[in-house]
């Protein structure tokens, strides 16, 4: 049924945006939100998602075209009506993807009343709405905390508050989960389902498609113009499409698409539990996928595409640019000269304890770290995963020598880290990636920032330019020497730190979440880096949020509340008897695992213990595949 202009709460018409350098945010869009309506907007990074965000609430005005915001003609053929855009913002909320960008105050209730108090709300009013959102978020027993105390999960939940407590008639989610751990996204997917629920309306930018599916309306952001646009079902069934864009399609699709391609006679479905019961039948348990339970999202590629808008343009290059394949002479390893995971360990850490400073003095509350002990075996990888707040990024910049622990000892590549002329040595030795680049780039060309290391290390000109051209080769951004590191995307500024950190050759590297704020095509090409590295004989430690990150990394170590919970393999950390243990310390399962699971609480045997989509694929070919005898699916078990 049409949407009557009543329905419509925020309206753009032929909207373009051009940044400094005619860069062009956005182009020619034009987008309607209907009051209560659940908007998922996905894109590459670059692609103006975040740009069409800040026209969406308010925050900008575009060049060209006509805006309608919570009933305010606030722009009009490119000319802003200020006084209506003041007007139009009291209605409308946004939640960043960094808590820390949008919370000033130093107590929980006063941030979230700050928002209220700005709106000249009545004081006995802002008390009742700050009570009912803290409830609303669970945060009941933190009004009087010092929100900078609290975890990332917590923090963006504080966010949230106060945006809701100026009651918006709209609230844009701008990437609220990159940057928390498993239990912080679920929390805050769960708020957003409850506003859903409430009638709210809500425009949610992510990268992670699985939360695109809850959506009533999917559109995907290329190059400033809205590609793709339609449900969830409909969007995701144009896989090759969403590639070119630099996406992915859900868990559920992937797999689907890799068991036809096997000869499984298994429906396109993006849902986990249609694709779940459709296996167990084709076993023999459970019932077929048509009985008893809805079928959300299964649709014939085919027939999704009638209905689903699909822009036709022309191949886009790779927004984060071609990474080349690794070259040895940047980093010159042979298998007689990488070390050996049989050695001396490349990080050794004994004991540690360590609790932040206060001035000279020690705090009373509990340390970042206490008796934290394990090994990274020289030329190995390993993940350091464990929940917001449990003393990762801590304990890395112990690693790195940037500061010393109160107790306990650190060492690399055999040099410990207690001494100042010790951490100087190490220095040139562990590369640190931060987990926001942008505080680590600092110089006015890319060619400048990734050379700052090896000036310091007073190379010659010829192999300072050497270094630096290998490595902006290996992440990808040849092309890009003369451009500012400031106005790359933000995925394309992850790589310009890790270059500027490639460039020192280091014997250790070390990264906290470099997939955080990725899109599926960025995580990839980092991920990929990251293999070729690992495999010339880099030792890596990287800081991760993402479980199936971990599964592929040599070896796993979980951190919770300051102390080592477990340390193994993948496969050990990750074992049956552990998961009730993963998931009481916020953590989840490798999706692979996860949907293996589903399956053996269906009834399907014989899968095994798969962490990776390969390894899943493979179990279910194995166990499903026909018999050339039969035709008949094979049972295990």
């Amino acid at each position: 049924m049409p949407a009557t202009p009543d329905d419509i709460l925020l309206d753009l018409a032929h909207v373009s945006l051009v940044y400094e350098g005619d860069v062009r945010a956005l182009d020619d869009v034009t987008l309607r939100v209907r009051r209560g309506e659940r908007l998922v907007i996905l894109g590459a990074n670059g692609s103006g998602k975040s740009t069409l965000a800040g026209v969406l609430c308010g925050l900008l005005a575009p060049d060209a075209g006509d805006v309608a915001l919570a009933g305010q003609r606030v722009c009009t053929d490119g000319e802003p009506d200020f006084d209506a855009y003041r007007t139009a913002r009291r209605s409308l909320g946004l939640v960043f993807q960094n808590p820390d960008d949008q919370i000033v105050t130093s107590v929980v209730a006063d941030d979230v009343a700050f928002g209220p108090e700005n709106l000249a709300v009545p004081p006995e009013e802002i008390a009742a709405r700050v009570a009912r959102e803290l409830h609303r978020v669970a945060l009941d027993d933190y009004a009087s905390a010092d929100p900078t105390k609290l975890s990332g999960g917590q923090k963006q939940r504080v966010a949230i508050a106060g945006a809701l407590a100026m009651e918006p008639a709209a609230i844009v989610f701008d990437e609220p989960g990159a940057l928390l751990d498993v239990r912080g996204r679920r929390s805050i997917l769960h708020v957003m389902d409850r506003l859903h629920a409430a009638g709210s309306t809500i425009v949610h930018i992510t990268h992670f498609m699985e939360e695109a599916l809850p959506a009533d309306r999917v559109i995907v952001m290329d190059r400033g113009r809205i590609a793709l646009e339609g449900t969830p079902a409909e969007v995701f069934t144009h896989g090759d499409e969403l590639g070119r864009l630099g996406l992915d399609e859900p868990f559920a699709a992937q797999l689907a698409a890799r068991l036809r391609a096997a000869g499984l006679p298994v429906a396109w479905t993006c849902d986990e539990d249609v694709l779940a019961a459709e296996l167990a039948s084709l076993t023999g348990v459970g019932s077929p996928s048509g009985e008893g339970m809805p079928l959300r999202g299964v649709l014939t590629p085919e027939g999704a595409k009638t209905s689903c808008t699909l822009e036709t343009r022309p191949t886009a290059s790779d927004s984060l640019g071609s990474r080349k394949p690794f070259s040895p002479l940047l980093f010159a390893r042979t298998p007689e000269n990488m070390p050996s995971p049989d050695g001396e360990p490349a990080i050794a850490v004994r004991d540690v304890v360590y609790s932040y400073h206060d001035g000279d003095a020690r705090t009373d509350a509990r340390p970042a770290l206490d008796q934290v002990s394990f090994e990274v075996p020289a030329g190995s990888s390993c993940a350091l995963i464990g929940q917001t707040g449990s003393g990762k990024s801590t304990l890395v910049r112990l690693v790195c020598a940037l500061e010393a622990p109160d107790a306990g000892t650190i060492a690399v590549s055999g040099i410990g880290t207690s001494s100042k002329r010790d951490r100087r040595r190490l220095h040139g030795r562990v590369g640190y990636v931060m987990q926001h680049p942008e505080r680590q780039l600092f110089a006015e060309t890319v060619r400048q920032d990734v050379a700052f290391g090896p000036v310091n290390l007073r190379l010659s000109p010829d192999e300072i330019d050497r270094r630096v051209a290998h490595a902006l080769a290996l992440v990808g951004l040849l092309g890009k020497e003369d451009a500012s590191p400031f106005e790359l995307s933000g995925g394309q500024q992850r790589l310009c730190a890790i270059a500027g950190v490639l460039a020192m050759q280091p014997d250790v590297l070390v990264l906290d979440e470099p997939m955080a704020g990725l899109d599926p095509r960025g995580r990839r090409q980092v991920r990929d880096l990251l293999d070729d590295l690992h495999a010339h004989g880099i030792t890596i430690l990287t800081v991760t949020h993402s479980m199936d990150q971990a599964a592929g990394c040599d070896r796993v170590v979980v951190l919770n509340q300051s102390h080592v919970l477990m340390t193994g393999t993948p496969g050990e950390v990750f074992a049956p008897g552990n998961e009730a243990v993963l998931h009481d310390s916020g953590l989840g399962l490798p999706r692979a695992l996860r949907f293996a699971r589903h399956l053996d609480d269906l009834g399907v045997s014989g899968i095994g213990d798969p962490l990776t989509l390969d390894e899943l694929t493979d179990a279910l070919v194995r166990i499903l595949a026909p018999t050339p005898a039969t035709g008949d699916p094979r049972k295990e078990g």
